[in-house]
């Protein structure tokens, strides 16, 4: 029996649309910033204290945890003030302890966060890849408010530094097919990708 669905995706596909979607759907719980604040609530921090200070020590570690941990919800920060005093190795031991937090609230909606490395070994996840075209990204985040200059900054170096991070700090290849249980291009729009992430759950967990 599948008791959560791991939702990784490249920065911009709508992820935090579909994944709303799904959660709705299937009447489960929706973990995107809700995770986030639990990062939050281990961190004994807030998302005010985050914009009220830069980050001052080992920044190239911190900007790609910045990317990492990143929400669906497309471009929130992780709400601490308190990275300062973690090393990457702790940063993700957090990040695991949140994700784990997730999963035995009952059934759920997980959104990135590294859900899909830290729940790897569970045989009731299923866990999906979502991604779409550099040129659907870009206009997606455009009609989300973002100018154009910034919408293409922000495809062009999210995903490379959360990769980097992945690599450097777990030990893993972020996009690595082997995974992912299935893939999805959200071109095809929010609420189809939804319903074809909802039928191959179905589908799979009858296996």
């Amino acid at each position: 029996m599948i008791n959560a669905i791991t939702i990784e995706r490249e920065f911009g596909c709508g992820a935090s649309e579909i994944a709303s979607l799904v959660a709705g759907r299937l009447g489960w719980s929706l973990w995107d910033e809700r995770l986030t604040q639990e990062i939050a609530r281990l961190t004994q921090s807030t998302p005010e204290a985050v914009e009220r200070r830069e980050w001052r020590t080992d920044p190239v570690v911190f900007r790609l945890f910045q990317d990492f941990l990143r929400g669906a919800f497309e471009g929130g920060l992780p709400p601490t003030n308190r990275l300062h005093l973690l090393d990457a190795r702790r940063i993700a031991a957090v990040s695991e302890t949140a994700v784990k937090t997730a999963l035995s609230s009952g059934p759920s909606v997980i959104v990135g966060r590294g859900s899909q490395f830290f729940l790897r070994n569970r045989k009731d996840v299923f866990h999906v890849f979502l991604y779409a075209s550099r040129d659907q990204k870009i206009s997606r985040l455009i009609s989300k408010g973002e100018t154009q200059d910034k919408a293409i900054e922000l495809v062009d170096t999210t995903d490379k530094a959360r990769a980097a991070f992945v690599r450097q700090y777990l030990g893993l290849q972020w996009q690595e097919p082997h995974l992912y249980h299935a893939m999805f291009n959200t071109e095809m729009g929010e609420s189809c990708t939804a319903t074809m992430l909802v039928e191959c759950l179905q589908l799979f967990g009858r296996d």
